[in-house]
């Protein structure tokens, strides 16, 4: 034991020294690789509070941004204020709000010094295929992922601060096309004047489907002659093929006299005239925005893509008449199945509405088609069917709500339109091409007026004057939907130059001809101070000639209409009990509601002049009257017709036959 006990100890004295030199060799390791440690927690520390830092003053710089345009629509608001008190017509809001966006512009371009601390030389590669929209990097083991910004002008390139900035207050086009557009296209149609526009629905639809067309081939091509010219002259740098002329054109051939409606609405002036420019400007905006996806969808088979191609050509034509009568029937079906039975609640009921109407364009876009179609069928089926079966509170709230959010997303485009000339950072100015722009458009939208009027005018009893010709090539403005669809891409050399010289075709027609107006109305002697609702009285010879505007197949329309549609899908109109035949009486009483058969002696059709029911007619020469039953009275009328007309009375409208001067 007392052995074992020795070696024991003579054992841990001989292994202490080591120990100890073990000890003092590990400790230095030991020190570094928690300094080491240490400085990594130090580094991640402070990287996350850069992170922070980071977001924080980019949260900061983003709500600079947005209370700068808020800043922006309140100073238009007030100087729209000042304006009408004082009477001021020569220039719009919409033209106040440009000016205002193009001082901001100014100021953030040119008033805010660029600091840069990005002096190195950014590193190269090469790319077998173009830029991705997100990279993902690797470094020193942390995966990092990138995103597409957008490319960097060579002379800016040490200004990335400043460029940031400017991308900042550069929205992105979709927010144009799913948050700004929708409240603007639905408005317009959710508060159409139904009586004027659909006694003129033949010729608003003449202007706006063949006169758009005509309108885009003609801008097309006279701007691929100026194109050409450039390519001689030596300022083409680039590649501008046809199929970008002719995408130019329809996206130019959008307009929207919002400026001159203002002043038609504010000084009364002719419904029908003001139905004309408002029917043809909404109409128009659909067709445009379909027939340039159609052009975009021209893609000859072969090697070369940019020649004619005839199947290629009916099949964008196809797809034309594809995307725009399925974005009709989709707005058009969501419209009429937009019920609501929550009259008790009226803020749960307009919130409702509200989406309902909203969702239609998502779904129209999710599905391939055309939102800005299908919300502008929707609001005027929502208009003329579940307006209706809103509830008092309901009926004011829905249009104010959308009258709002249409004056603030309107404002806020045009004041972006100003910003956008000094923060975008791809501008191309050619003056070649913004020149020969100037000049097509006015000439496309001659090719458009006055042939199509002329040809209307043919089978129009109320014609289509000269000045009303003038009034509508005048007030031919371009707006908000061109630079919507201007600004949806800009990634090419062609598309970059269309941006710049639409939004110059912007600025000029809204100062230049916005401003011009009211002196345009006096000068070619167009009646002003008219009452629309009084405008649509029947009363005399004005009578005669306007109610065959009203074409057949529409008072048919309305007839079929007022009879089964609007009993179905409302409370207003005839009970279905009344309209249809004895047999169909279980149907019908399952299909009409309660409220029907109460409102029924209490409402009236507004359209119902429209309708025509043969056991209640007239029959009238000179002032003799003939009723249904044989009967006759003498009528003093005020004044005698112009010329002798045999004339048909259908509770309100009249169906006009003349007689021949031999009778």
């Amino acid at each position: 034991y007392i052995l074992c006990s020795l070696q024991e100890s003579a054992a841990s004295c001989t292994m202490e020294p080591l120990r100890r030199a073990a000890l003092e060799t590990m400790m230095p390791v030991w020190i570094l690789l928690n300094t080491v440690s240490g400085m990594k927690a130090v580094d991640d520390a402070m990287e996350e509070l850069a992170t922070e830092k980071e977001a924080e003053e980019s949260h900061r710089q983003d709500s600079v941004n947005l209370l700068t345009f808020i800043l922006l629509l309140t100073l238009t608001i007030l100087t729209i204020w000042l304006f009408k008190h004082r009477r001021v017509r020569f220039l719009h809001e919409t033209g106040l709000a440009m000016i205002y966006g193009l001082l901001v512009g100014v100021i953030l371009r040119y008033g805010i010094p660029a600091t840069s601390y990005h002096n190195q030389t950014p590193p190269s590669c090469s790319l077998k295929e173009g830029p991705t929209t997100t990279l993902l990097l690797n470094v020193s083991g942390k995966f990092f992922e990138y995103t597409l910004k957008g490319e960097i002008n060579l002379k800016e390139i040490h200004n990335v601060e400043q460029n940031d900035m400017l991308r900042k207050v550069t929205f992105d086009p979709e927010v144009f096309f799913n948050i700004l557009l929708p409240p603007i296209i639905f408005h317009a149609g959710y508060s159409l004047k139904k009586r004027h526009f659909f006694r003129n629905l033949g010729s608003i639809i003449t202007y706006a489907f063949l006169g758009t067309a005509i309108s885009c081939f003609v801008i097309g091509n006279l701007m691929y002659g100026v194109v050409k010219l450039m390519q001689v002259v030596g300022q083409l740098t680039d590649k501008f093929y046809y199929t970008d002329c002719l995408f130019f054109g329809a996206i130019i051939s959008a307009t929207d006299p919002v400026t001159v409606l203002a002043i038609f609405n504010e000084l009364h002036a002719d419904g029908d005239l003001y139905a004309l420019l408002f029917g043809e400007s909404v109409m128009n905006d659909a067709v445009a925005i379909v027939l340039s996806s159609s052009i975009v969808a021209y893609q000859p088979s072969g090697a070369n893509t940019h020649m004619f191609d005839a199947s290629a050509f009916f099949k964008s034509v196809g797809v034309f008449l594809g995307i725009f009568s399925g974005s009709f029937v989709m707005g058009a079906a969501t419209g009429v199945v937009t019920f609501t039975k929550l009259h008790c609640f009226p803020l749960l009921e307009t919130a409702l509405f509200f989406l309902m109407s909203w969702s239609t364009f998502l779904l129209a876009e999710a599905c391939g088609f055309t939102g800005v179609v299908a919300v502008l069928f929707c609001g005027i089926t929502q208009a003329h069917y579940t307006y209706n079966n809103l509830s008092e509170e309901s009926t004011k709230r829905t249009k104010q709500l959308f009258e709002v959010l249409h004056f603030l997303a309107e404002n806020f485009i045009f004041s972006y339109m100003g910003l956008a000339l000094f923060t975008f950072q791809n501008h191309i100015f050619s003056p070649i091409f913004i020149i020969g722009a100037f000049l097509s458009i006015f000439i496309g939208r001659a090719f458009n007026i006055y042939p199509l009027s002329f040809l209307l005018n043919l089978g129009r009893r109320h014609k289509i004057k000269g000045n009303f010709q003038h009034m509508m090539m005048f007030a031919g403005l371009r707006g908000a939907m061109a630079f919507a669809l201007a600004i949806r891409d800009t990634a090419t050399y062609a598309r970059q130059m269309m941006f710049t010289t639409t939004l110059l075709i912007v600025f000029f027609t809204v100062w230049v001809f916005g401003g011009g107006t009211t002196p345009m109305l006096s000068w070619l002697h167009i009646r002003v101070g008219v009452d629309p609702d009084q405008d649509l009285q029947p009363s005399g010879d004005r009578q005669s000639k306007t109610k065959q505007e009203s074409a057949w197949l529409f008072r048919l329309w309305y007839t079929f209409d007022h009879n089964y549609l609007k009993p179905i899908l409302t409370h207003s109109g005839p009970p279905l009990t009344s309209t249809l035949p004895s047999y169909c009486g279980p149907l019908a009483s399952c299909l009409t509601s309660p409220q029907a058969y109460e409102n029924h002696e209490q409402l009236r059709d507004p359209d119902s002049d429209l309708i025509r029911n043969d056991g209640d007619l007239t029959f009238m020469f000179g002032d003799t009257a003939i009723t249904a039953n044989g009967a006759t009275s003498e009528e003093a009328l005020e004044r005698e017709l112009d010329s002798r007309e045999q004339e048909l009375l259908s509770r309100g409208t009249r169906l006009v036959f003349p007689i021949e001067d031999h009778i």
